[in-house]
């Protein structure tokens, strides 16, 4: 019994993961409607340095030493800091929710590009015509939006949380597998806060309007995304090639456009809806040979 639940969990993860990850951006476009986007993180840090710091102390986990602190630091940096700041500085740049996912989305290729020469893994041919149907399907959905000015600059903010979070899954399968989850996690998140907290007196008013939108969608970002979503994503870093779980990236342009749709009435037409399923293609085609590691 405890088998076939252990092999349905492992079957169903990369789902549950696929849609976890994407109402971050539903989510962080309520959050920036109330606060100033490096304000709103810090404050989501807090919150779940707090929650993994009772977690560490009743479950007392292996605490890393002093070279596994150093990789934690540099791992939370990069998939946390950069990768987050630059996606709610997109978004605070009016670039909708749906399409704040789709340069990070691009994930896969870069991914495979730097594993196959700094893991070691094998990227078959069969893979690498599924990564570059993903990226063609990114690009039916991205065809007709606009590029320059304060959208240009949410691009580029979009670019930087894609540079961050390919390095940081690499990093941190490379760096950071041997540690333990739950104070490795407790070692980034207290970095990001600090580095959240730097960059809002820096750069910010560090406006806050605590109303019961932000308040809930700050609570579900830190306890759903920040503690699941990541935790799960570590999970399958330590079990999958990083091309494997590269892939699923694809996924989340086109779920988290189909929520913004939803909720937000963003547009979603023919063109886009074929890029999407142009991206679960590539996901089925890169999982069907995975790499070797």
């Amino acid at each position: 019994m405890n088998q076939d639940f252990g092999k349905f969990a492992a079957r169903a993860a990369p789902a549950i993961f696929v849609l976890l990850w994407s109402t971050g951006f539903v989510g962080t476009k309520y959050v920036i409607n109330n606060a100033d986007p490096l304000t709103y993180l810090a404050i989501r840090m807090a919150i779940v340095v707090v929650l993994m710091g009772i977690v560490c102390a009743i479950v007392r986990p292996k605490w890393p030493d002093r070279s596994e602190i150093g990789h934690s630091i540099v791992a939370g940096i990069l998939v946390h800091g950069f990768y987050l700041g630059g996606t709610a500085v997109a978004i605070s740049l009016s670039i909708p929710a749906g399409l704040s996912a789709l340069i990070p989305g691009l994930q896969p290729i870069l991914t495979s590009t730097i594993a196959n020469r700094w893991l070691g893994e094998r990227v078959t041919p069969m893979q690498w015509g599924g990564l570059f149907l993903g990226l063609a399907g990114v690009a039916l959905i991205l065809h007709d939006r606009p590029m320059s000015g304060q959208a240009g600059w949410g691009w580029v903010a979009s670019a930087v949380s894609l540079v961050s979070i390919t390095l940081g899954t690499l990093y941190q399968r490379r760096y950071c597998n041997g540690i333990d989850w739950r104070s490795g996690n407790l070692v980034q998140y207290v970095t990001v806060t600090v580095f959240f907290t730097i960059g809002a007196f820096l750069f910010e008013q560090r406006v806050v309007h605590w109303t019961t939108e932000f308040i809930l969608a700050v609570s579900w970002l830190a306890v759903v995304l920040s503690i699941g979503s990541i935790g799960l994503l570590y999970w399958l870093i330590r079990r999958q090639a990083a091309t494997s779980v590269a892939s699923l990236f694809y996924l989340v342009p086109a779920v988290t456009s189909v929520m913004a749709y939803v909720l937000f009435n963003e547009r979603l037409d023919a063109v886009a809806i074929v890029g999407m399923i142009a991206c679960a293609g590539a996901v089925l085609v890169v999982n069907r040979g995975p790499a070797k590691v």
